[in-house]
């Protein structure tokens, strides 16, 4: 590696990890996305390691091991600065794993306090007296009620982070962030003092995050979604360059894949249909078998790939949602879909498919291991929170592959289709 790292992260599922790198390369960094902690060298020199861990809905004793084991390898490489990051949704259990982690990151680092807070205004998440806004309307009332692994039933951050932590959870309003960063260094002094070990954190705009950067400087460990990355750069002394998101021109077939069922995802695999665009609809009770999934999918596409993107998904509305996991259970339905997705994706790669976008923080985490890409470079934005990547797959026998990781909540309805006109 040409240079010790500044800025270590930890990401809980494989789209947040490449959406907090977009944002650091926005603001001037030179970032890598690792898959998992890594095993080989980094292949150039990076300010920012974002390792992408599958964590945010496993067991919270696994997570807190794999991120520890991450925060080890970031710290033998010199981080000088921790990144906890989780989804802009605040997407979890009633038990974790956001605050077991954030916990036992904290312990492992000698840190008595933390920051939290998924504002993400580019992509309308915003916080507000310690209540999470999606647009215009609260968390439990945006859809993420019905996410089918972790439905989020309270918008009150404060609450629900205080629900998974041993630590005493506080609010840094609205007023102060906007006060600036001197503000928010007094009250988190204050809030030391009240024996608070973390605190949600308002923002309602991008200036609110800019505002809280310096603020951040000295502690060990923050913990957000990726918005606050925005505010980083000049606490290392970065700034915005062109040709930190560079990457090899782009080639070969297009192919979509989706697994989120989110209200987003439906729209762009609607609007992706509306275009005349070739899709197939998969069955998650008819997913038993991968292997005969991947040559199902296979012996559709390979005569419409030439043509053009093409898309194969699961996504389907909330109620019959509920049907497959009525019949499978939530967890066995979930796996089921990403293990055939993961086959269509090793299908389609192998078959010449070396520009692939894949919806759904889950479905992503087992297309990019199953594709063996161990390590991410990170491209132009296509819309907040999603840039292009480019990365090295055996199946495609070592040729590189661009990819696009899009959190089920993220993009226009359009998404797809600009994804791959702004990759051309």
């Amino acid at each position: 590696m040409a240079s010790r790292i500044r800025l270590g992260c930890i990401a809980d599922d494989f789209t947040g990890a490449t959406d907090l790198a977009n944002n650091l390369v926005r603001g001037g960094f030179r970032a890598v996305q690792t898959i998992g902690v890594p095993r080989e060298p980094l292949e150039g020199a990076a300010d920012a390691v974002v390792v992408a861990l599958k964590s945010r809905t496993i067991p919270a004793e696994q997570a807190v091991a794999q991120s520890l084991a991450a925060l080890k390898w970031l710290q033998d490489h010199g981080a000088e600065q921790i990144y906890f990051k989780y989804c802009s949704t605040f997407d979890s259990t009633p038990a974790g794993n956001i605050g077991p982690v954030a916990e036992a990151l904290m312990d492992a680092l000698g840190a008595d306090f933390t920051i939290a807070t998924p504002a993400f205004p580019d992509n309308q998440r915003a916080v507000f007296k310690g209540h999470l806004f999606v647009g215009d309307v609260l968390l439990h009332e945006s859809g993420m009620q019905n996410h089918p692994l972790t439905p989020m039933t309270d918008a009150n951050l404060v609450r629900v982070l205080q629900a998974q932590c041993g630590r005493k959870v506080g609010l840094i309003e609205h007023r102060t962030v906007a006060a600036g960063p001197q503000a928010v260094r007094d009250r988190i002094a204050q809030l030391r003092g009240q024996g608070v070990g973390l605190a949600i954190v308002d923002a309602v705009c991008n200036d609110d995050l800019v505002r809280l950067g310096p603020a951040l400087r000295e502690l060990p460990l923050i913990t957000a979604g990726s918005g606050v990355a925005i505010g980083l750069a000049p606490n290392f002394g970065l700034q915005p360059c062109a040709t930190t998101s560079d990457l090899p021109p782009a080639a070969g077939l297009q192919a979509v894949l989706s697994g989120s069922c989110s209200l987003a995802t439906q729209r762009q695999v609607q609007a992706f249909r509306d275009a005349g665009r070739p899709a197939l609809a998969l069955d998650p009770l008819a997913l038993a078998d991968p292997a005969q999934v991947a040559r199902q999918v296979l012996e559709w596409a390979a005569p419409l790939l030439p043509h053009g993107p093409v898309l194969v998904h699961s996504t389907a509305p909330a109620a019959a949602v509920r049907a497959v996991q009525e019949r499978l259970g939530a967890d066995a339905a979930g796996a089921r879909v990403e293990q055939a997705l993961a086959a269509a994706a090793r299908a389609l790669v192998g078959a010449g498919v070396r520009q692939l976008l894949v919806a759904g923080g889950e479905t992503s985490g087992a297309v990019i291991q199953a594709l063996g890409i161990a390590q991410l470079q990170i491209g132009a934005q296509i819309d907040p929170g999603v840039p292009w990547c480019f990365g090295r797959s055996p199946v495609a026998s070592g040729e590189g592959v661009h990819v696009a990781l899009k959190s089920g909540n993220f993009g226009t309805d359009d998404f797809f289709a600009k994804a791959f006109g702004t990759l051309a």
